[in-house]
């Protein structure tokens, strides 16, 4: 086997290498090793390191490795053969090892509850101690590079990290919210906690950064409550709460089914919802435009604004439009089938909103809807045109009543 006289490495390719084994063992007492910057040479005989070099050029003579005479009886001066191994250690500064941690379980700060988050980043290595970094952890491989690195220790790095991110979240209450503001924090704390693990193997921990730590939204948990944090921004923006929003939803439903009796009965539970939280939520443009857009019918203007206060066109009495005449005068109600007004028999305008009225306008004496001359039942409430009614008080009565079950007066 011909004895090696010149020992170099020259690293080419886009990985980052930081290690590499000479593939020739045989040298001799006059071989030479060029060491480039930012580069270590060591090697190894008979399990035992002999010497380190740094930058430069040199004879492996028993000048510069005295313990050859040890090992192998070589006398100085001569050109001896020996077997050795020669590991080129890569010291350069290398700053774009990306990491990234699956999902760690963490009770947040912001919301009470519990969140699934992960995380991702980067770091810099630099090799400190390249016999430790060879002894440790390169073992029988002919070449190490960053891959090599990152998947022997993810395990590992994996555990820590996790476990030093989720302390300080929790001791310090940060919560996803604000989590942002705190990355730099977060960063100097892992990298001053990892750097004795990385020191450990002959790595020096020249940098460490976390670039997002987000809401897992692979998992089914991570999307329910990346919608509920949609959902709250958006009611917070919107000026509305969460019971407000289901109001909407339900006036909403309400007001497009106005044209049968499910969408009627939606409107007074919307109404009745509404009532009890607060009118506001019909100041927001979707409720105001859904409602612009079913007001155009008289007939659900009218039921919508069912027992308002309206005033009396004789006698200027306020009282509800759910009676049928004024308790003040007597005065029959006759409204407005857009807007409610109460308007003189004799009006052919309403005095209010200027809408054409018929002088032979008629109104159900159930529900106070307008009706058509040849309608026979109320289109709204199903009830009669044609029943009677008393003729002093103005109640229905039915075909057996023989007297006003209101007022007493004798059914003629």
């Amino acid at each position: 086997m011909a004895v090696i006289d010149l020992v170099k490495w020259d690293p080419q390719g886009p990985v980052t290498l930081f290690a590499y084994k000479f593939p020739a063992n045989n040298l001799s007492t006059y071989t030479q090793l060029i060491v480039q910057e930012t580069q270590e040479a060591v090697l190894f005989s008979k399990g035992r390191m002999v010497g380190k070099f740094g930058p430069g050029k040199y004879t492996l003579n028993t000048e510069n490795l005295p313990v050859l005479r040890n090992l192998f009886g070589l006398p100085f001066g001569q050109k001896n053969p020996f077997t050795a191994e020669v590991w080129f250690v890569n010291k350069v500064w290398t700053f774009n090892i990306d990491w990234n941690i699956d999902r760690m379980d963490i009770h947040d700060a912001d919301y009470n509850t519990g969140i699934p988050l992960v995380a991702k980043g980067t770091y810099g290595l630099k090799i400190e101690d390249a016999e430790r970094f060879l002894l440790k952890i390169v073992g029988t491989k002919n070449v190490f590079d960053q891959h090599d690195l990152t998947d022997q220790f993810y395990g590992e790095f994996s555990s820590k990290t996790k476990s030093i991110l989720m302390q300080e979240m929790m001791a310090n209450k940060i919560g996803i919210k604000q989590i942002s503001a705190f990355l730099d924090y977060l960063s100097e704390k892992l990298r001053s906690n990892m750097a004795t693990f990385w020191q450990n193997i002959g790595f020096d921990l020249t940098k460490f950064y976390i670039t997002s730590i987000e809401v897992d939204g692979t998992t089914v948990e991570g999307k329910r409550i990346l919608e509920a944090i949609s959902r709250q921004s958006a009611q917070s923006i919107g000026g509305y709460t969460w019971q407000q929003s289901q109001v909407f939803e339900v006036a909403k439903d309400a007001f497009t089914g106005l044209n049968n009796d499910s969408g009627l009965l939606g409107v007074i539970i919307a109404s009745n919802m509404m009532n009890g939280l607060g009118n506001g939520i019909m100041q927001t443009p979707e409720i105001k435009q859904t409602f612009s857009k079913n007001n155009d019918d008289g007939n659900v203007n009218q039921n919508l604004n069912s027992g308002k206060e309206i005033y009396c066109s004789n006698c200027s009495n306020k009282f509800s439009n759910n009676l049928r005449f004024c308790p003040g005068c007597g005065d029959e109600y006759n409204p407005c089938p857009k807007c409610g007004t109460d308007n003189d028999k004799s009006a052919k305008r309403c005095v209010s909103c200027g809408n054409a009225l018929s002088s032979s306008q008629q109104m159900c004496l159930n529900c106070n809807s307008v009706l058509d001359s040849s309608d026979e039942f109320c289109g709204n409430c199903g009830k009669s045109v044609n029943e009677d009614k008393c003729t002093r008080c103005g109640s229905v009565l039915t075909t057996q009543s023989k007297f006003c079950p209101k007022c007493g007066q004798k059914n003629s």
